[in-house]
């Protein structure tokens, strides 16, 4: 938000101010020349945004309830849709506006929207509106199946975007068949009295054909592919020119400096290494991060691409990197045995994980040995006895194996101390899919997140503090990854929901007692509600340079700074340290840090979001060919239309719909959040544990359905299902998936 749009809001909210016309307003605010200049464009703006408005007599005051204001508008798969409205200052955010069917326009989700309020929210209502405008649509693209009916040509949008589906006209010329997948531009939105007109532009094939499902969620994301060719060039040029020397660089390539990644990684953007200080018995820790500014000059092609691209997207069998592989995979990359550029931070550590000093450098390592995270979990437990049987053994030089003991028991010292400051670890289970020898999906299983990740993470976490710390002394805006305090509110409907349950809360706002009602729940039924209600309650985490504390970390300064290979705000972070060490000074523009954190949140989202949509599209493939399996399941959640159960064995959750128990009549008791038979007394609650077989499923929707076969049963403990213990947010655990974000 502008100076000026502030000082012009704040004189319309102050208790003295009544209505006056623009010029007035203006003289009183004593504008300097610039601002008188843009006071009529703002002002418009803030009118047309329904941030203010205009009496009878052409003054102006802030926009009430029954005027417009702008929102974003998401439709709900019951017809009805929501706006959620744009922040106002010094105010607190407003309720969803609920807009019925009827009332949403043309409007899609996603939309940028005008409302008319209509009603205020309570306690018991949404706020209620109306749809005035689209303002800007989200896309004018879609994604569907194509079918024929009645001499008809139709597409079926994928999801819940749009209640019907849309005309195609002709689509002779594209040579499409029926249930092909296919992209669209829209010529005409649908409402509520037209179906929707588009056309095709893109045939994709059937979803069983190899590979269309990866382009149907690549186009219906808007993802990027192709580099531009001046990016490719000037990466050309940078592998040219590179050599292996220090120039000028602080000499770490006598170090001991390892490096852990998941099996299957391509780049490696950090390394590390631990000593112990033979005079003060102090920790050592120095953190190695992959130089990538060296090689992308601020404002050069491969810059502009990056920051364009704001993040590398991890999908199923596909990685979308936010640089060329020549930098991601090559110059940049700390692979083993080559000389690499590296940012590096150097901490020192007392006996008892206290921070002693840090230093920090643009360093050049060679990487004596690179690890897998399973070979670096062998090893660490060297002695135990694996599945088979057999004793795991990993023969290693006695340098590199002793520094993996180091780092062990250093990751150990700081784990605990960030425990005791009162870091929340919830255990959200992440799927990993199985494929065959042709690329299908032959399985699924939870991923594992054992100690050699957690070594890694905690090292991470350590830098981007570090760093974080460093500029926050200084007094310089940077871009710091921001994760703010949970509302009241929420944290009050989270200790009613866990009380539900049978787990009390004293202070629902202590970040302790959350960690020991998440520690208490670990091992019971209830972990997977319990975890992900939690989850719900909390804030988004978010780029921006507004200081403001990570709250799941218990850090007051915490920055992206480790990834800079696939993250643009860990490359901004890099290029800040970099003009500090050259000059022994740093600045920034914090207005222009608020847009780029602002569009690197978006593009992170739009990447999270198109994964588990893929992950979730080839699971349900998958069990689409495994009708009537049966699974062990647990009950999540439950609701006045069915209860929710994911599968023990493979990350899968579906729906048992409250008509297909048909045993008996069973109505919904929301004191107990069950569901409770009227003859026979069954109850299924939250936890427990029941067998289904899959029953049908949708992949127009994207969703399945269970059919209940035995239960419920109420274990004390679900070993059985208990998935390796991981962190919400990891730092780092990349696997198919991705490197994770906190």
């Amino acid at each position: 938000m502008s100076e000026l749009t502030e000082k012009i809001l704040e004189a319309l909210a102050r208790p003295s101010y009544s209505p006056v016309k623009p010029k007035v307003l203006a003289k009183r605010l004593g504008l300097a020349d610039e601002d008188s200049k843009n006071f009529s464009r703002v002002v418009r703006a803030l009118i047309h945004g329904g941030r203010i408005e205009v009496l009878g007599n052409s003054t102006l005051r802030l926009a009430k309830v029954g005027s417009a204001a702008m929102g974003t508008f998401r439709r709900a798969n019951s017809g009805h849709g929501f706006v959620r409205l744009d922040p106002q200052p010094n105010q607190i955010p407003q309720p969803d506006v609920m807009i019925p069917e009827g009332y949403q326009a043309d409007a899609a989700t996603g939309d940028r929207v005008l409302v008319k309020l209509s009603r205020r929210s309570s306690k018991v209502e949404n706020s209620r509106g109306e749809i005035l405008r689209i303002v800007e649509r989200a896309t004018r693209t879609f994604v569907g199946t194509y079918f024929e009916r009645d001499g008809g040509a139709f597409v079926r949008v994928d999801g819940t975007i749009f209640a019907h589906s849309i005309s195609v006209g002709d689509p002779g010329a594209k040579g499409v068949k029926p249930q092909d997948k296919v992209q669209i531009e829209m010529i005409r939105f649908p409402d509520a009295e037209n179906r929707g007109e588009g056309v095709i532009f893109e045939v994709f094939g059937p979803l069983s054909q190899p590979g269309v499902d990866l382009v149907t969620v690549i186009r219906a994301f808007g993802l990027p592919e192709d580099f531009p060719e001046a990016a490719l060039n000037e990466a050309r040029a940078q592998a040219d020119a590179f050599r292996e020397v220090l120039d000028g660089r602080e000499d770490f390539t006598g170090d001991t400096v390892v490096t852990i990644d998941p099996v299957d990684a391509r780049d490696f953007d950090d390394a590390v290494s631990v000593e112990i200080d033979p005079k003060s018995k102090h920790w050592i820790l120095t953190v190695h991060i992959a130089d990538v500014a060296h090689f992308a000059k601020l404002g050069g092609p491969l810059d502009t691409e990056a920051k364009k691209r704001a993040t590398s997207v991890y999908l199923p069998q596909k990685v979308i990197p936010m640089f060329p592989e020549i930098v991601s995979n090559g110059l940049a990359s700390l692979q083993q045995g080559q000389l690499r550029y590296v940012k590096s931070v150097r901490i020192e550590f007392t006996q008892d994980g206290k921070i002693a000093h840090v230093h920090f450098a643009n360093g050049a390592i060679r990487v004596a040995k690179r690890f897998s995270y399973e070979e670096v979990s062998v090893y660490l437990r060297a002695g135990s006895v694996s599945d088979d049987g057999n004793a795991p053994s990993l023969t290693l030089p006695a340098p590199i194996g002793e520094l993996l003991h180091r780092m062990r028991d250093l990751a150990l010292i700081l784990r605990e101390k960030r425990k005791i400051r009162g870091a929340l670890e919830l255990s959200m289970p992440e799927a990993v899919l199985e494929y065959d020898a042709e690329g299908r999906v032959n399985g699924a299983h939870f991923a594992v997140h054992d100690l050699s990740h957690q070594i890694v993470e905690e090292f991470m976490l350590t830098a981007n503090e570090a760093v974080a710390g460093h500029f926050s002394r200084l007094g310089v805006p940077f871009l710091r990854r921001v994760h703010p305090a949970p509302n009241e509110e929420k944290l009050e409907e989270f200790a009613e929901f866990a009380a539900l349950l049978g787990h009390k809360m004293k202070q629902h706002q202590n970040r302790f007692e959350l960690q020991r009602l998440l520690n208490d729940t670990a091992g019971t039924p209830e972990r997977a509600a319990i975890h992900y209600a939690m989850l719900r309650s909390f804030k988004q985490a978010t780029y921006s340079p507004i200081p403001d504390e990570h709250y799941a970390l218990a850090s007051v300064d915490y920055c992206h700074f480790t990834s800079p290979i696939r993250r643009y705000p860990d490359l901004q972070v890099h290029r800040l340290l970099d003009r500090w060490l050259r000059t022994g000074k740093a600045s920034s523009d914090e207005k222009e840090l608020i847009a780029l954190g602002d569009h690197c949140s978006k593009m992170e989202r739009r990447a999270a979001t198109a994964e588990r949509e893929l992950v979730k599209l080839k699971l349900l493939q998958f069990l689409s060919t495994r009708m009537g399996e049966q699974l062990d399941a647990v009950i999540t959640g439950v609701a006045e239309y069915g209860f929710f159960a994911q599968a023990e064995k493979i990350p899968a959750e579906g729906l048992v719909h409250i008509s297909s128990l048909t045993d008996d009549y069973y109505t919904f008791d929301d004191t107990s959040r069950s569901l409770y038979g009227s003859r026979t007394k069954k109850r299924f609650r939250l936890g427990d544990r029941v067998t289904v077989e899959v029953g049908r499923v949708d992949m127009q929707k994207r969703m399945l359905d269970f059919r209940l076969k035995t239960g419920p049963t109420k274990p004390t403990a679900m070993r059985d299902f208990e998935p390796p213990p991981q962190p919400r947010i990891p730092t780092k655990g990349k696997g198919k998936n991705g490197k994770r974000k906190r």
